[in-house]
């Protein structure tokens, strides 16, 4: 399986956008052979002239292999995929004027044909372009049809070639005008998705993160711990502290509630500066927050919780008395060797209560 794939990675490339532009490049070969069949069978039944059928396949099976080698190095020779898609339906569109002027009473079959590359090109071309092509095709047959007509008019009848002119302009003006609401249509969903998908970012934010103070909130918490419970290795140590900030309840009784918001949000944007790289510090509730301190042992969380009550101490928040020193009290407990987190947050719960009735602004160890 793996050569196949190397393969498939040599013939189409690895990068997305060159894959898709490619995969509709097979589909327009497999158009160019169809109407290669068709033209042999033309030859067969005598309404095409052997020798120009034969240079009008060779032509459209060089540039098809052509428009492959310009799709598959386009980065090289910084050819975007507007023009990569004009050139290939120039092309195309001029096999079919030389497909029209040779066969015959099959003729207006090429119209069809004319039609369908409008419509397959547009997909990757602006509405403008679209147009543009129209009308150049349009130029272009309308100039084929005079001339058969001019030349021999009883196998070329100049009504039945203004005829057939009509229906291609109508046929072409509803294609481009089709084409111009497709892509509008297009542009109206990618902007619907990308509105969905900020959306979505938006409720993930809010599904993990603690609106006030910006850190992870207990959902989100919980899930981390469920994740490092299943990641966690035996003999590897990790650590959870619970904190509570001292005597948070006199700020809200004596400042007001915004106040003790304003203290909420300066303790968490202070203690995240004191974490390690893979520490995650989340609000579990009022002025409670848990510290989980993965591959951690003891003296090394201990450390983490002392530089934060460094960083708390230092605090300055306006509208607070400044003499009065912000602080935490905390319980830090080690979780055991295939303990569940719930338990050793509780042996946390427990040093925290030792903490505060020691006179808090302080650490226990469970």
């Amino acid at each position: 399986m793996k050569p196949v794939r190397d393969t498939t990675s040599v013939l189409l490339g690895a990068e997305p956008t060159l894959r898709r532009m490619l995969n509709y490049w097979i589909a327009t070969a497999l158009l160019y052979l169809a109407a290669i069949v068709l033209l042999t069978c033309q030859v067969a039944a005598g309404h095409t002239p052997r020798d120009l059928a034969l240079l009008l396949g060779a032509t459209a099976a060089a540039g098809t292999l052509a428009s492959y080698a310009l799709i598959r190095f386009s980065t090289c020779l910084d050819l975007a995929p507007d023009v990569l898609a004009m050139l290939q339906s120039v092309f195309a569109i001029g096999c079919c004027m030389a497909g029209y002027a040779i066969s015959g009473p099959m003729r207006a079959a090429l119209l069809c044909m004319t039609v369908v590359i409008i419509a397959f090109c547009a997909v990757a071309l602006r509405p403008r372009q679209t147009m543009f092509l129209s009308a150049v095709t349009l130029g272009g047959m309308g100039s084929v049809m005079w001339w058969l007509q001019a030349g021999d008019p009883l196998r070329h009848p100049p009504a039945v070639e203004a005829m057939n002119f009509g229906y291609l302009a109508a046929a072409l003006l509803s294609t481009a005008l089709l084409s111009s609401e497709m892509t509008k249509l297009r542009r109206r969903m990618k902007r619907k998705k990308q509105e969905l998908e900020q959306a979505l970012e938006t409720i993930r934010t809010l599904a993990t993160i603690d609106e006030l103070t910006a850190l992870a909130n207990r959902r989100h918490m919980n899930e981390l711990l469920c994740a490092e419970e299943r990641r966690q290795p035996p003999g590897t140590g990790s650590c959870v502290a619970l904190l509570d900030i001292d005597f948070f309840k006199q700020v809200n009784d004596l400042h007001g509630h915004a106040l003790g918001d304003t203290v909420l949000r300066e303790f968490a944007s202070a203690a995240r500066g004191a974490l390690r790289a893979n520490d995650t510090l989340a609000r579990w509730g009022g002025e409670e927050f848990l510290l989980l301190l993965p591959d951690a042992a003891p003296h090394d969380a201990r450390q983490v919780l002392e530089r934060m009550a460094n960083h708390v101490h230092a605090l300055r928040v306006e509208g607070l008395d400044p003499a009065r020193r912000i602080s935490f009290s905390a319980g830090l407990a080690a979780r055991r060797t295939g303990e569940p987190f719930t338990e050793a947050i509780s042996r946390a719960d427990k040093a925290l209560y030792r903490a505060k009735a020691a006179g808090r602004d302080r650490v226990e160890v469970a």
